[in-house]
């Protein structure tokens, strides 16, 4: 007897969340995904592009993955779904810290407490990136919101996103990274490389060094992604470092897209992506148009670079 395959994701998966509804909740975890993404950078060695410093969708919302520690590893995981943040260690050693209402300042000395007791101290610079103002996280009782159902919303949100941006991402046998949340634009991202330098980044990011984006965007890149911004409940994006001629006036799809000149992307709004007969597709079509219009116009070798994933299925 055939095992049921997967239950085909259905419109119903992709939750509804207004941006203005949950300002206040995105902003504080912002901050704290900030917190526990720097101590996530202070243990884990560098990787191209910051690659180390990055958080992972998981099936309970964010987490830090295995982050080495001495002899032994340890890992933070935000669990959106009981609303803990559980600090585990590979010696057994596990701390929970609830997941409600609090300032930032608060937050920050619970994680780094809980971090000392299981035998994993970690010094960070106290002061949030890519943000301004930057206060300082011991001093920031501005940031205290927590809406449960909203950041339960959000994960699922991610959760989606990172499912179709991962089927995206096996096109591709190129260098090409991980889905992967960047803490300090508060964004799920994927990157692909045409194996070619790129110049110099300009950078510009408040309160971030410009160094950091001159290693990110050191080599020529074609980059998707979605954040809780740009519609009103959030958005797809798409750009190309450096912009080839010809990418903003690129024929992408769906129609609902569109290149803003102002953030030099692609813009979909996740409404547009929610609300269609068929979200994965849509939303494909978005990622693999956009790729293409920086892949064409700056003349990658396409023919090296893509493969189809389904080739080694005839044979299992």
């Amino acid at each position: 007897m055939t095992a049921p395959g997967p239950a085909a994701p259905t419109r119903t998966a992709w939750p509804a969340l207004r941006v203005e509804d949950w300002t206040p909740t995105r902003d504080t975890l912002h901050m704290w995904t900030q917190v526990v993404g720097k101590v996530r950078t202070a243990h884990a060695p560098l990787l191209n592009h910051w690659w180390q410093a990055t958080l992972h969708v998981s099936p309970r919302g964010l987490t830090t993955s295995t982050v080495p520690h001495g002899a032994g590893a340890f890992d933070v995981e935000f669990d959106f779904v009981d609303h803990r943040l559980v600090v585990r260690t590979s010696s057994g050693s596990t701390r929970t810290l609830a997941l409600e209402a609090k300032p930032v300042a608060a937050f920050y000395a619970e994680v780094m407490s809980a971090l000392d007791e299981v035998g994993v101290h970690t010094e960070i610079r106290p002061v949030p990136n890519e943000v301004d103002p930057a206060i300082p996280f011991a001093e920031d009782h501005e940031h205290a919101s927590y809406d449960p159902r909203a950041v339960n919303a959000f994960w699922r949100q991610l959760l989606q996103a990172n499912r179709v941006m991962g089927a995206f991402r096996a096109r591709f046998v190129g260098k090409v990274s991980p889905v992967h949340f960047f803490w300090g634009s508060m964004d799920l991202a994927c990157t692909r490389f045409s194996g070619r330098t790129a110049p110099p980044h300009p950078g510009g990011a408040p309160n971030c060094g410009d160094w950091v984006m001159e290693e990110g965007y050191s080599r020529e890149l074609s980059s998707c992604g979605f954040w809780p911004g740009g519609g009103e409940e959030g958005a797809f994006y798409a750009y190309a470092y450096p912009e080839p001629d010809g990418f903003a006036e690129h024929p992408v799809l769906p129609p609902q897209a569109s290149y803003s000149t102002r953030n030099r992307q692609f813009l979909l709004p996740y409404e547009d992506v929610r609300r269609s007969a068929d979200p994965d597709a849509t939303l494909t079509d978005f990622l693999q148009s956009t790729y293409e219009a920086a892949a064409e116009h700056a003349h990658w070798d396409r023919a090296a670079l893509e493969d189809d994933p389904a080739r080694w299925d005839h044979r299992r």
